[in-house]
This record gives C-alpha cells, sequence and structure tokens, in this order.
C-alpha cells in the first residue's frame, strides 16, 4: 500500500513486521477489555511507538462508542492505520483467532470430557497478573488524561456511576460527551486535554508525505462509505441468508445466527454488558445451556486469549451440540461455533472500516476534541470498574452484593480470598512497579508460579 508509516525513527515498518507485532498482542490479550487495552498501550505506544498516546485515546474513544468488542475494534483501527484494510483485516482476525480456537478446544473437552485440570493448572497464575498489568494501564492513562480536577471528578462521576448505580455505558458515555462539548465551548482550558492534532509526538516524525498519500487514499465521501457498507453488510448477512434458505428458519444454526446477529448490534459497553443479556436468552428462552453452564464458559473466556464476548462461541457450540439434526453433535458444535463467531465480529470491521477514515479526519476539530477529552476521563472511570471487578473475582471464591441507599456495592467474602492469587498478584506489582520487568516476562513467571501451586497441591 502507498504511504507505508514509520516509526519514531523514520523508517518504514514493514507488513511482515507489523504482522509480527499483532501476533504478540493477539497471544497477550488475557485479562477482557481492560488488561487488553493495558497490553495494547503497552505495545502501540510505549514500546513500538507506532502511535502516540493522543492518537491510541482518539481510536479508542471511538471504539469505546461502538456495540462489540472495543479491544478488537481498537487493534482493528491500529492495524488500518498502519496499512490501510489488510492491516486492519489482518490485526482483527488475528486477535480473535488464538481466543477462537482455544475455546473450541475447550468446548470440545467440555461437551466430550469435562476434563479441565491441565488448563486450569496452566492459567491459574495469569489472571492475578493480569491485575496488575491493568492497574498499571489506569495508572498510565489516567496521568495522560486526567490533568485537571475537572478531568478527575469525571473518571471519579464515571466510576461511581457504573460501579455503585450500574448506569448503562453508552449513558456515561454520551453525558460525558456532551460535557466536554458544552464545557470545551465556555472553559477550552479546562477540556482540551487529549490533542488531536499534529502535536503527536510520534506522528511529528511519520514522514509527512506518507501520512498524506495515505489519508487521501482513505479520505471519507459518500461514495466510499456506501462500497464499504455494501461489502462488509453482504460478507456479515450473506451466509445467515444462505443458511436460512437452504435449512429454514427454526434451525439451530440460524437460530443463532440471528440471535447473535442481532446481539452484535445491541452489546454496548463490552462483554460485561452483555453477559446477562445473553446468558438468561440461552438458559430461559432458547434452553441452549443450564444456568451454571454460563460462568463455565465465561471462565474460558477469561483464561484464554481474545475478546471476553468470545464466550458466545462456547453458547454457539453447546447449542449445536445438543441440537445436532442430522450431523455428528462434535461437528455441529464446531459449526455452531463458526456461525457464532462470524456474525459476532464481521461488522466489527464494518464499524471500523466504515467510520474510522471520518474520526481520523476529525482529529483536530476543537470541539471534537474537548468531548473526546471528556470521554477519555470516562473511560479511565470505566477501566477502574473493570480493574476493581476483575481483582474481586480473581482473588475471592464468592462475591457478593449489598444495596445501600440505593447502591449497589460488591462485598467479597472474606473467608474465600484465595491467598495463593493473592500472592502470585503482589509478585506481580513488584515485579511490574517496583523491579520494571517486562509484561511478557511478568506473565511468565506468574504462569509457571501457578502451575507449581497445583502440581503442590496435587
Amino acid at each position: 500500500m502507498a504511504g507505508a508509516p514509520s516509526d519514531q525513527t523514520g523508517s518504514v515498518v514493514s507488513f511482515a513486521a507489523a504482522l509480527r507485532v499483532w501476533w504478540k498482542v493477539a497471544m497477550l490479550s488475557f485479562g477482557g477489555p481492560a488488561g487488553q487495552i493495558a497490553v495494547m498501550y503497552r505495545i502501540f505506544v510505549d514500546e513500538e511507538r507506532w502511535v502516540s498516546e493522543s492518537r491510541f485515546l482518539h481510536a479508542l474513544n471511538y471504539c469505546m462508542l461502538l456495540p462489540g468488542p472495543e479491544a478488537q475494534q481498537l487493534t482493528t483501527y491500529v492495524g488500518w492505520l498502519q496499512h490501510g484494510w489488510r492491516g486492519g483485516l489482518t490485526a482483527g482476525l488475528l486477535f480473535v483467532l488464538p481466543g477462537f480456537l482455544s475455546i473450541l478446544l475447550l468446548s470440545v473437552l467440555y461437551a466430550g470430557f469435562q476434563g479441565f485440570t491441565l488448563v486450569e493448572a496452566l492459567f491459574f497464575g495469569l489472571k492475578p497478573a493480569v491485575m496488575a498489568v491493568v492497574v498499571q494501564a489506569v495508572i498510565r492513562i489516567g496521568r495522560k488524561a486526567l490533568k485537571n480536577g475537572v478531568m478527575v471528578g469525571l473518571a471519579a462521576a464515571s466510576f461511581a456511576a457504573i460501579f455503585l448505580f450500574e448506569v448503562p455505558f453508552p449513558f456515561i458515555v454520551i453525558v460525558a460527551a456532551v460535557l466536554g462539548f458544552v464545557g470545551g465551548r465556555i472553559w477550552p482550558s479546562w477540556f482540551l486535554v487529549v490533542r488531536g492534532d499534529a502535536e503527536d509526538e510520534v506522528d511529528a516524525s511519520e514522514d509527512a508525505e506518507s501520512i498524506a498519500s495515505r489519508r487521501a487514499e482513505e479520505r471519507p465521501s459518500s461514495a466510499r462509505a456506501v462500497r464499504v457498507a455494501l461489502l462488509w453488510l453482504t460478507i456479515w448477512l450473506a451466509p445467515l441468508a444462505v443458511l436460512g434458505a437452504v435449512l429454514g428458519g427454526s434451525h439451530v444454526f440460524v437460530q443463532e445466527g440471528v440471535f447473535f446477529g442481532q446481539a452484535a448490534v445491541v452489546t454496548f459497553g463490552g462483554a460485561y454488558a452483555v453477559l446477562a443479556y445473553v446468558a438468561q436468552k440461552a438458559v430461559e428462552t432458547f434452553g441452549w445451556l443450564q444456568p451454571g453452564e454460563m460462568l463455565d464458559g465465561l471462565g474460558m473466556a477469561e483464561t484464554t486469549p481474545g475478546p471476553l464476548i468470545q464466550v458466545v462461541q462456547f453458547v454457539g457450540f453447546m447449542a449445536a451440540y445438543r441440537n445436532p439434526g442430522t450431523l455428528d453433535p462434535m461437528l455441529a458444535g464446531v459449526i455452531g461455533s463458526v456461525v457464532v463467531t462470524w456474525v459476532t465480529f464481521a461488522p466489527c470491521f464494518l464499524w471500523i472500516f466504515l467510520g474510522a477514515p471520518y474520526i481520523e479526519y476529525l482529529r483536530g476539530h476543537k470541539g471534537l476534541s474537548c468531548a473526546l477529552s471528556a470521554i477519555t476521563a470516562a473511560v479511565v472511570g470505566v477501566i477502574l470498574n473493570l480493574a476493581v471487578w476483575f481483582s474481586l473475582h480473581t482473588l475471592f471464591a464468592e462475591v457478593g452484593e449489598e444495596q445501600i441507599a440505593g447502591m449497589r456495592l460488591l462485598v467479597p467474602k472474606w473467608g474465600s480470598l484465595d491467598l495463593a492469587a493473592a500472592i502470585i498478584a503482589a509478585g506481580a506489582f513488584l515485579a511490574l512497579f517496583r523491579f520494571n520487568l517486562s509484561m511478557l516476562r511478568t506473565l511468565g513467571i506468574s504462569v509457571a508460579a501457578g502451575a507449581a501451586w497445583f502440581a503442590l497441591r496435587g
């Protein structure tokens, strides 16, 4: 593609080099959206210096507004920035692939063998380590986004709204955007924090001719928008239409495709926002799962790379496995996994390839920058909420809820504290914050410690 991007030294980032980085991101994408965003920030901004902090946050804000898995959409966006549509497609597909293969294998074991001891041993130490990575991300992003009392207040209000009052995430984002846009007109010095202009330290080092060429090629237009929309709507929906015509609307593959295709366009706020909805429908409406099995699927998604929303693949596998028709149950389960994964992630490419050129074109617009600054502050509060939720459920086997003055409080049962997980988490915090070990080394040591604990425990 013309106009290949450059790094801080001005050298061209080849597609092969980018491919290795995207694969690295995919293999390290544990811990749900908070952990995955932390991994991407660490690699894209700190290590590879592909994008500046402001551009990363600019892209993140857009992805947080979209339905579906924001982390997968974010890596697709960065891939698109680097190498156009083929970069976005490759980065997005690679991000999903390890999790898809892992959950497919675990689903087969779950349905046919019910054996998880080895997997549990390997990943026991991973979740406590991801806690440390997530906290590091909150601190790093917070330092760049929360530069004054107004931004700190927005982050605190966002955290309280979602953690204590369970305010829907889209509402938080909309309110933050309105406050930022209006506040920027009245007090611009307080709200213009995340800049989207040529002041980026990485962008300034890119070859200006390369940037101009790439942006001209992807310049937003009505004709381009129609082409992209028609292409990706066809890719998304045509296979489902074929299944419906051949198998009929009552077939499990078609039911899965329609249900999860609908879920893909209404699931704002990431996996945590959709899990309750999917669980209720899968258990009560369709009868695809038993009540406790959704938690088993979530455990698979939390301890394998890839988006947490990949848990829907497990639902798709079990639904088809239990309703195979004339097919072998295992084969039906595999096909069900593919159908659900397809209709869940195909629209993610539509949102990015259709919208990213407009978002890039508007970088530097003062009103938009003020709105995005406020959204970024709110996102810090949202990530902190995810970090607290993830930490509580990692360290404690039982976490209850209490309602006090209209507030929902998560209260861990202290007797259920997992001491081994707490020790591994403490070690990971020391490794990252005290000894400045790399994320990869920290995760490796934690996994080894978790496996050793399982071996000693017998």
